[in-house]
């Protein structure tokens, strides 16, 4: 789960970057080599950043790898960390190392900064000494789990502010009905925003879009109504 939540923040940062600057991701442990890897599989121009040499080994045949200490400004410098747009730090587990290199790329300037944090009180520290966004991959795990194995959702992403978006199995009294005539958002307060039939492509909900008993349905809302409508029989 920590794997889709790298994922999904890689994403974001290969929009964030300008086309001819890549992502500088620094520490490969697993949030920060999975970065590495969807970038790279994204088609953006990634450079890893990693101290240990057993990582870098095992990662040399498929990341632009550099060995170095990141917490070092010199070596930053040096690798040319100050020429990226966007830089990830995906060191959690120390948090002095985590804060030191995150200090390092706003004093290089850098415009975008993730960083990893592990704890509220990391993600405080970090946020205070200049990082962009702040992201907590275990607890967005633990979130994500805990509202998968207590309901019917078969999968859940928290946006932002409780705005949610869910994948989730037709209540039955929206089975054979349209979107209209289900009434969803009159009823619940949330939005069908797609539909994926079994053996068909996902398509965008319309007011005419028919649901069946087999389909899938993407909606959004708000955490508590989606709750509420995916509790439904």
């Amino acid at each position: 789960m920590v794997d889709n939540t790298a994922a999904r923040i890689a994403r974001s940062a290969k929009a964030t970057a300008k086309a001819d600057a890549g992502v500088l991701v620094i520490g490969l442990g697993r949030f920060g080599s999975a970065m590495a890897m969807t970038l790279d599989r994204l088609g953006q121009d990634v450079l890893a950043v990693e101290r240990s040499p057993s990582l870098v080994a095992h990662f040399s045949d498929r990341l632009p790898i550099v060995e170095a200490d990141a917490s070092n400004p010199e070596a930053l410098d040096q690798l040319g960390a100050r020429d990226f747009t966007v830089a990830v730090v995906g060191v959690g587990t120390s948090l002095e190392a985590s804060v030191l290199i995150t200090g390092n790329l706003v004093d290089l300037g850098t415009p975008q900064i993730w960083a990893k944090a592990i704890s509220a009180e990391h993600g405080r520290i970090l946020q205070r000494i200049g990082a962009h966004h702040v992201v907590f991959p275990e607890a967005d795990a633990g979130n994500r789990v805990a509202h998968l194995v207590s309901g019917k959702l078969l999968d859940y992403i928290e946006v932002e502010d409780g705005f949610t978006i869910v994948k989730m199995r037709p209540p039955k009294e929206t089975q054979g009905f349209t979107v209209a005539q289900s009434k969803v958002r009159e009823r619940y307060g949330v939005t069908i925003i797609g539909v994926k039939s079994p053996g068909q492509e996902f398509v965008y909900a319309e007011p005419d879009t028919r649901i069946s008993s087999n389909d899938l349905l993407v909606v959004s809302g708000h955490s508590d109504l989606l709750e509420r409508f995916a509790a439904r029989p």
